[in-house]
């Protein structure tokens, strides 16, 4: 573990990132781990107090332990794994771009597949996903899996289009709930889950829909333009904190102003929060993990 002395941590864009304590926590971001080609997906498992995240190129996914802070291979091969995230049972759900599918891991290690096809024809490469109250799983599923071999397989697509998708565990069914994406990324539901957010890293922007009590999306609007965006959390006060590549990680007011950025000295793909009062942000940044201890909480995450 190492502190990245060398860098101005917090820029203030608007009086409201200082206002809402954004600021006041640690002066220095931690490096905890810089073994990885290109680092994704964290999620922190407050049961082992521990921390997945992916490898993709590698085509493996990492543990970190907190209370030691030591680093294994949680899994290898693992399908050239991307997000990351908990259904309502506390099981792993994974975004597996190289073999094209969703899957589950279960209390005894095995895999099953939540989807891996829709209409008959092999997914292009799911990409991140988030799991509503009712258990349903919802992801992204653009194509940059197969454009080369570097994140999965090069191959041809089917769909012929980058979606987003609900997976109803229970029947097996997935329906296509959103399509005119570019590259459809990181998805996070409101805290009260009647909207979905859902980042377009090739549009550059991030898109925000109703929800309805069936799963239908509507009233389709572009909540804020964001450069590279990839995968987005809330807080507990309704902020917005958006992993923007070379633009470190921002964070938005609830109106979509950018009220202020966290600065980071590698690109940045992936956040989540975590630790024991979840107010610990880590930061997946091409090679490294990185984490940061905030006055700011992350969204409760509530299982049922």
């Amino acid at each position: 573990m190492s502190a990245i002395a060398d860098l101005t941590l917090y820029e203030i864009l608007d009086e409201r990132f200082r206002t809402g304590r954004c600021a006041n926590g640690d002066a220095r971001l931690e490096r905890l781990h810089d073994d990885c080609r290109w680092a994704e997906g964290p999620l922190y498992l407050p049961a082992w107090r521990q921390l997945v995240w992916s490898d993709i190129p590698n085509d493996r996914m990492l543990r970190w332990d907190e209370a030691t802070g030591a680093v294994s291979v949680f899994r290898s091969p693992a399908g050239h794994p991307n997000g990351n995230t908990l259904d309502r049972e506390g099981r792993l759900i994974t975004c597996e771009q190289g073999n094209r599918r969703v899957t589950r891991t279960e209390p005894d290690g095995s895999l099953t597949v939540i989807a891996d096809r829709f209409d008959g024809k092999r997914l292009n490469s799911p990409n991140d996903a988030v799991v509503r109250s009712d258990g349903s799983v919802w992801f992204s599923d653009p194509d940059f899996g197969i454009t080369s071999d570097y994140e999965g397989h090069r191959a041809p697509g089917e769909i012929g289009a980058c979606n987003l998708y609900r997976a109803d565990p229970s029947t097996g069914e997935v329906r296509m709930v959103a399509d005119g994406f570019l590259g459809p990324n990181g998805l996070v539901f409101s805290p009260d889950e009647s909207e979905l957010y859902a980042a377009d890293t090739r549009a550059g922007h991030i898109r925000a829909f109703k929800v309805a009590d069936d799963g239908a999306l509507t009233h389709d609007r572009v909540f804020t333009t964001c450069p590279r965006v990839d995968n987005i959390r809330f807080d507990d006060e309704g902020r917005l904190w958006a992993a923007a590549m070379e633009d470190g990680v921002r964070c938005y007011a609830t109106d979509g102003a950018l009220i202020g950025r966290l600065r980071v000295p590698e690109p940045v793909s992936n956040i989540a929060f975590g630790g024991a009062k979840n107010n610990r942000l880590f930061i997946t940044a091409t090679t490294s993990l990185y984490s940061l201890v905030m006055s700011v909480t992350g969204l409760p995450r509530v299982l049922r």
